[in-house]
């Protein structure tokens, strides 16, 4: 015997939002009601999940707003990071996210997470590098960073 419920959220390898779906009592039961995942499926569950949609939608809405003025803010951004290099090509150790976050934060005043920065590995060579920021919601950055070597800069 199984149950229709309504879900209220996504749920891998059962459905999207807002399907009507059948599932075994205490599934339904033991996980998804506590979880506020699902309801039973009545008008007033309709109701409740239209109002939900439309609260996500606009939060989605001005979040998205937040990430196109904060990608105009970061637009044509330069950064240029100073290193010790071994032979003046190789760096001694490598520029990586934290160190690139930093030089962001503390060029523009920015501050970002780890997890929003794409870059495949840390940069161990002088040279130009063109990373990409990913602020959600489709919105993305291409930046460029400069890396130079230490001891040339002081010369």
């Amino acid at each position: 015997m199984q149950i229709e419920v309504m879900l209220m959220d996504n749920v891998k390898k059962l459905g999207k939002a807002g399907e009507i779906v059948k599932v075994a009592p205490g599934y339904a039961r033991n996980f998804l009601f506590p979880n506020g995942i699902a309801a039973v499926a009545t008008e007033a569950a309709k109701r409740r999940l239209k109002k939900l949609e439309a609260e996500r939608a606009a939060r989605a809405a001005e979040e998205k707003k937040a990430a196109l003025e904060l990608a105009k803010k970061l637009e044509k951004l330069e950064i240029t990071v100073s290193a010790h290099t071994t032979d003046g090509k190789k760096l001694y150790g490598s520029v990586g996210v934290n160190d690139i976050l930093a030089a962001i934060e503390a060029n523009r005043g920015i501050k970002l997470e780890r997890s929003q920065l794409e870059l495949d590995d840390n940069l161990k060579e002088v040279g130009e590098y063109n990373p990409v920021i990913d602020l959600g919601h489709g919105v993305t950055v291409k930046f460029k960073i400069v890396i130079l070597d230490e001891e040339a800069q002081a010369e």
